[in-house]
């Protein structure tokens, strides 16, 4: 059986040239390699730092971060406080020669990248190679990040199984719209497979929907694995960096896997958030709330979904 490792690769991006070949590129652009019986993806969110939205997608989609610090800026400081309010404990830590080392320490020092393995640059595909492919047998779930139409197959959907194992032939359910979805084929690193465990990235011909559709985030599940709603309560801890105050009406984005939807405070205490959009979550999931506008960070807070 085919086993999968995702990682994301933060900071001096270019590093994961050394990884794999290039695949799929947009604002999110995937390097993958098949070692014998795994496939190892990258992802890199080269829409970032213009953009905060693809970093919070990218980092969703590892199971493991590699952060290659070049340069102690606010965006370093965004990529940090990112990793650790989605809780991305296990990663490999590098820097360029010209990094303060005692000021990094310092940036990163009470979150998950404090315990990230240390190691240089020349040393973190060996370090890389020590991790283990995670899976579980939870109903099965994939999250989408492209979809498009192929001539003569018809919708092709992109993305990563997150939970249990997605088979041909499944009849699955597509969030939030509720559509009834049937697997007609897999790929895996380019090759036909029957059956496409957690956490592979794959690629599904599909039946029941066109690519107009479908949209980043959405989410193809047994039915009862997902919950579709359109408010939400979060156990909320505001940034420490974000020092505006938040207010009921006042409009913000909301990252919730891959989903980005426009959303506004209904109440403050305790948050709750109304979206003009339904969207995909599970109780306990976390939700990253976003301003993207914000000159200095863009992080205004996070919870969990109550």
């Amino acid at each position: 059986m085919v086993r999968s490792v995702n990682f994301v690769v933060l900071g001096k991006q270019d590093v994961v040239s050394d990884f794999g070949k290039k695949g799929t590129e947009t604002d999110l652009t995937l390097y993958d390699r098949k070692e014998s019986d795994i496939i190892k993806t990258w992802v890199v969110p080269n829409g970032f730092p213009d953009k905060i939205q693809p970093l919070f997608q990218a980092i969703n989609l590892a199971e493991y971060a590699i952060l290659y610090v070049d340069k102690l800026d606010k965006f370093t400081g965004e990529q940090i406080i990112a990793l650790d309010l989605l809780k991305k404990e296990k990663g490999i830590l590098s820097h360029t020669f010209d990094v303060d080392e005692s000021k990094l320490a310092m940036m990163i020092k009470g979150t998950v990248v404090e315990n990230y393995t240390k190691v240089d640059q020349d040393k973190i595909k060996e370090e890389m190679d020590k991790l283990e492919p995670l899976t579980n047998d939870d109903l099965s779930e994939m999250v989408i990040d492209h979809c498009f139409d192929v001539k003569g197959v018809g919708t092709v959907i992109l993305g990563k199984v997150t939970n249990g194992t997605v088979k041909q032939y499944d009849n699955l359910k597509l969030y939030p719209a509720d559509v009834d979805v049937l697997i007609k084929s897999i790929q895996m690193h380019d090759d036909p497979v029957s059956e496409s465990i957690c956490p592979a990235r794959v690629g599904l011909a599909v039946k029941g929907v066109k690519p107009d559709e479908v949209s980043r985030g959405d989410v193809i599940s047994e039915k009862g694995a997902v919950d579709v709603k359109t408010e939400i309560e979060l156990d909320f801890q505001k940034s420490p960096f974000y020092k505006n105050d938040i207010a009921e009406n006042q409009g913000c984005l909301v990252n919730i896997g891959l989903q980005i939807k426009a959303a506004k405070f209904s109440s403050i205490s305790p948050l709750k958030l109304t979206f003009e959009k339904p969207v995909v979550c599970k109780i306990g999931q976390i939700a990253i709330i976003l301003k993207p506008e914000s000159t200095t960070i863009r992080i205004l807070g996070s919870g969990a979904i109550q």
